[in-house]
C-alpha cells in the first residue's frame, strides 16, 4: 500500500522539518496544499514559478515522498463571480507548474452555492450542477495542454454529491484528464452511514476505472451527526474500503486526512494491519 498523509495535518514550521517528519513516520506520498503546508511562501494567485516548484518538489523528492496530488480547493461555483474566476485561475495556475512540482494530480471538491461550505439540498439542484460543468470543462481543458489530470472530489456538502452524479458529470465532460479522488466519508451523512456497502461498492461499480486517489479519514456518530475523528477511531468500513482498493487499484496512493497528533502513528498502523488482512 502507498501510504502518505495530508501535508497539513502535520504541524511543522517549514518545509524542510515538514519533509522530513513525513519521512520518519515511514509515508511515502503527500497531498499537498501550498497555502496550508507553506504559509510562510507567498503562493497566491500569480506567486508560482517553475522555480519555486522545482525547490518544493526536489525536496520532497531527496527524502523519496511523492507530491501524490496538489491541493487546490476552490469553490468553483462561488456565488460572487470575481470570487469564483480568482478560484479558477488558481486552479490553472496549479496546472501549469504541476509538472514542476513532480505531481499530475490537482485536486478539489466542487463548491458549494454559497459562500461557505456546508450542506444544503440547494446544492442538488439542476443549475449548480450545470455550473460545476461549466467550471470542471474549463479547468480540464487547461490540463490537457499540460498532461496533468484534474482530481474532483464528490462530497454531501457539494454539487457533486453522490456516485450517481459523480458518474454524471465524467461523462458530461468526457475527458480522461478528469478523474476521481474518492473519499468514502464525504458520501456519508447520518441517513446513510449505516449503507456504507451499498453505497461504496455503486461507487466502484461507476466509475472504479477513474479513481486515482483514495483519502482515508474516519467519523463518528455525535448528537445525531457525523463528526471527524482520526483513521481507525470511528466508523468507517476499512474493511470493505481495503477489499476493494487492494483487488481494484493495487499501490494507490492512500492519503490521510483529519488524523494528526497523536494519533497518526497509530492511524499508519491501523491502515496497514487492514490492508494486509483484506
Amino acid at each position: 500500500m502507498n501510504l502518505g498523509i495530508r501535508g497539513h495535518d502535520i504541524e511543522k514550521n517549514c518545509l524542510e522539518e515538514l519533509v522530513k517528519e513525513i519521512e520518519r513516520k515511514g509515508l511515502k506520498s503527500v497531498q499537498l496544499a501550498l497555502n496550508k503546508s507553506l504559509g510562510y511562501i507567498n503562493t497566491d494567485l500569480g506567486n508560482l514559478t517553475p522555480g519555486l516548484a522545482h525547490y518544493v518538489g526536489s525536496t520532497f523528492r531527496k527524502h523519496s515522498i511523492q507530491i501524490a496530488v496538489l491541493g487546490c480547493y476552490i469553490n468553483m461555483i462561488h456565488p460572487d463571480k470575481v470570487e469564483r474566476r480568482k478560484g479558477l485561475e488558481r486552479f490553472k495556475e496549479h496546472i501549469r507548474y504541476a509538472r514542476d512540482f513532480g505531481c499530475s494530480i490537482v485536486g478539489t471538491e466542487t463548491g458549494n452555492v454559497n459562500a461557505e461550505i456546508f450542506y444544503t439540498t440547494e446544492n442538488f439542484k439542476e443549475e449548480p450542477f450545470q455550473e460545476v460543468v461549466e467550471s470542471v470543462r474549463e479547468l480540464v481543458e487547461e490540463a490537457e495542454k499540460f498532461g496533468v489530470i484534474v482530481g474532483i472530489e464528490a462530497g454531501v456538502n457539494h454539487p457533486i454529491y453522490s456516485p450517481k452524479v459523480m458518474r454524471r458529470l465524467l461523462d458530461d465532460v468526457n475527458s480522461n484528464n478528469l478523474q476521481v479522488i474518492f473519499d468514502p466519508v464525504n458520501l456519508l451523512t447520518i441517513d446513510n452511514y449505516t449503507k456504507q456497502e451499498e453505497i461504496f461498492k455503486e461507487a466502484f461499480d461507476l466509475f472504479g476505472d477513474k479513481i486515482v486517489i483514495l483519502h482515508a479519514k474516519d467519523f463518528i456518530v455525535e448528537s445525531d451527526m457525523l463528526k471527524p475523528a482520526a483513521v481507525g477511531k470511528g466508523l468507517l468500513d476499512y474493511d470493505l474500503v481495503m477489499t476493494l482498493i487492494k483487488e481494484k487499484k493495487p499501490f494507490i496512493n492512500v492519503l490521510m486526512e483529519d488524523t494528526q497528533e497523536p494519533f497518526i502513528d497509530e492511524s499508519v498502523n491501523f491502515l496497514r494491519e487492514k490492508y494486509n488482512q483484506s
